[in-house]
């Protein structure tokens, strides 16, 4: 604008073109939504002064139309200005993120409580550990397609509620088969969460506010992660908070636990529904009064909060872009491997895949390597008695990480009592009474029991391998399978942590990630933080504690964060509106698969070896930033 002694210098006019201060003062006597354009008005030099109709079915024509709708957006959203509304979307928007973050979390910290409630065997603690990502993968996919048909704000709308919905149903269900599909489709909604997330909130953005403020958006994955933690650490160990209807309905702590991680989810849905739809995505759908009307909701919002008058911003009937030709058929898959989009989608997709292989493998490996050495510690304090004889004794306390071989007990009782990682081998129990007892870990092998009584007991027969049984009785054993009771809140407690230590270390990677995208470039940032994630794996040959092993998730989750943010910046810039979230959603769905083989893979060595896991990772991570330099660079361009 041609006026610099006014900071506001040019508003969007009626007829969809920015005119002077004055000149709109001067018509805000008589213009209103109904009135032309005037011929009059002072149109400045490089500004929108029309896309003509007549190329619009020519190839050429096309792509001119294109980059112009690019341009005119990008002035349009600097003449709006960054300010009170974006802060407000940032919020809301940060909440579905953090819905996705808690979505993460919610099964690992349940299995432990969960397991033992529906007695769950190993594969099925597996499958259920798998299956968000399975359900996240399918939501990415079919939400991002979808988005780019009937908008951001309704299809995430939708994808929301249905995680909601099925989150709550999750936390009542009592079956495996009936909690697994519950988890599964509540996958399936908040898969639709980070393609859609990004893609509106960038619709919104100036360019050069744009990377800097996705990134600053990331940080609420990081805060459900924390709530996540948070949340499990006040609620699962408080075994109190349960209610129980005979033994065929049992209503425990985790179950509230599951219940509460919906909450961001709903806040979520609250909060769009008073959020506009993306007003690009209303162009590239023919719908430029709506279209213009939102881009007057956040024009005249940042004003507003900055004090300046609010302005006249009115639409006429006159289109304000043509885009209704172009862009109103839903764009396919297969159309992002278009002959210009081809090598960057291929080229995308290999470095989804390897930072998502090598990520989601580790940060599981870790917990799983953490729970290994925790077991091994706990092994070497393992007590060995050998050849006792115990004759008319009660026992009325915790009996604990013990191994009893070739003992004797005769008349002896076992009441009231908990067993935990007990194991009895070549052992005679002879009149022996076991009343009231409840165990973990605990197994009987070779033993003979003779004229001995088990009454309200869960020594199941399972636990006693290759045992004879002579005149011996079992009374009224335990129904379905217990919880752990207070002894085992300290290893929940120590999960619980380790997780939260893990989410709140990415924190400064978040913040160096969104001080310096806009600076260094996103390339730089990708491949340089892959890179450094790819050295600090070699570190992972040295965790041989409980400790180091906290250390090194800490490092790496700190290091990585910053590629993941300049991923999600780039996938944004480098696909145009009209394929956005399609782009986003597929390679969303992508990087879920990935997650499933690298959990699997790496999981499959913990108390092996650190030497696959360590290579595959770190081979995974070098491919990737290699691949990642190959990759346009998008810092300083408008949003296509």
């Amino acid at each position: 604008p041609e006026d610099d002694d006014d900071d506001y210098a040019g508003v969007p006019s009626n007829d969809g073109y920015y005119r002077n201060d004055s000149r709109a003062n001067d018509d805000e006597g008589h213009s209103d939504s109904t009135e032309g354009h005037d011929e009059d008005d002072e149109i400045y030099e490089g500004e929108y002064q029309g896309i003509p109709r007549a190329d619009s079915g020519k190839a050429g024509g096309r792509r001119k139309d294109q980059e112009e709708l690019a341009q005119q957006y990008e002035v349009i959203l600097q003449e709006c200005g960054h300010g009170k509304f974006q802060w407000t979307l940032y919020f809301v928007l940060g909440l579905a993120l953090m819905a996705d973050g808690v979505e993460i979390f919610v099964v690992g910290f349940v299995l432990p409580s969960a397991e033992k409630d529906m007695c769950l065997s190993e594969p099925n603690k597996g499958m259920l550990g798998l299956i968000v990502y399975l359900g996240m993968m399918v939501g990415a996919f079919v939400w991002g397609g979808l988005a780019d048909r009937i908008g951001r704000r309704q299809t995430l709308l939708i994808s929301l509620s249905i995680n909601s919905v099925f989150a709550f149903f999750s936390s009542f269900v009592q079956g495996y088969s009936s909690f697994l599909l519950c988890r599964l489709l509540s996958g399936v909604g908040i898969g639709g969460s980070i393609p859609i997330v990004f893609s509106y909130y960038s619709e919104f953005l100036a360019q050069e506010k744009r990377g800097e403020h996705l990134s600053w958006l990331c940080m609420f994955w990081m805060i459900g992660g924390i709530y996540a933690s948070a949340m499990a650490w006040a609620i699962i160990p408080h075994y109190g908070w349960s209610f129980q209807m005979g033994s065929a309905y049992q209503f425990h702590s985790w179950r509230v636990f599951v219940l509460v991680c919906a909450f961001p989810s709903v806040a979520a849905i609250c909060a769009i529904t008073t959020m506009p739809e993306s007003p690009r995505f209303f162009l590239e759908n023919g719908k430029h009064d709506e279209a213009w009307m939102i881009l007057k909701q956040v024009h005249d919002t940042n004003m507003r909060a900055k004090g300046y008058p609010e302005r006249v911003f009115s639409v006429s009937e006159a289109p304000l872009l043509l885009c209704a030709a172009l862009f109103n058929t839903l764009i396919q898959y297969f159309n992002l491997l278009n002959a210009l989009m081809l090598r960057v989608t291929y080229m995308m997709m290999a470095v989804w895949f390897s930072m998502s292989f090598s990520y989601y493998g580790l940060t599981v490996w870790f917990p799983d390597m953490i729970k290994y050495l925790q077991k091994q510690e706990y092994a070497s304090r393992t007590k060995v008695f050998f050849k006792e004889k115990v004759e008319h004794v009660t026992f009325n306390f915790t009996l604990e990480n013990q191994v009893h071989r070739q003992g004797e007990y005769f008349n002896d009782k076992f009441m009231n009592l908990r067993m935990k990682s007990m194991v009895f081998e070549d052992s005679l129990f002879e009149e022996c009474y076991f009343e009231d007892i409840t165990s973990t870990n605990t197994f009987f092998k070779n033993c003979t029991f003779i004229a001995t009584l088990f009454y309200n007991t869960d020594l199941f027969k399972y636990r006693l391998i290759n045992s004879r049984l002579i005149n011996s009785t079992f009374l009224h054993n335990k129904e379905g399978c217990l919880l752990s009771d207070i002894s085992d809140d300290n290893n929940a407690y120590m999960v619980y942590f380790v997780s939260f230590l893990g989410t709140l270390a990415v924190l400064p990677g978040n913040i160096v990630s969104a001080l310096l995208m806009d600076k260094i470039g996103r390339l730089r940032m990708l491949a340089g933080s892959s890179v450094i994630s790819c050295i600090s794996c070699f570190f992972l040959s040295f965790g041989n504690s409980e400790s180091a092993m906290i250390a090194l998730l800490c490092l790496f989750g700190g290091i990585s964060i910053a590629s993941w943010n300049a991923l999600d910046v780039l996938t944004v810039e480098l696909y145009p509106s009209d394929k956005r979230t399609t782009a986003f959603g597929f390679l969303n769905a992508l990087c879920k698969l990935a997650a499933v083989l690298g959990i699997s893979i790496f999981t499959s060595f913990v108390g092996i070896t650190k030497a696959v896991p360590i290579l595959f990772a770190s081979a995974a991570l070098a491919a990737g930033s290699f691949l990642a330099l190959k990759l346009p660079e998008t810092r300083g361009q408008v949003l296509q």
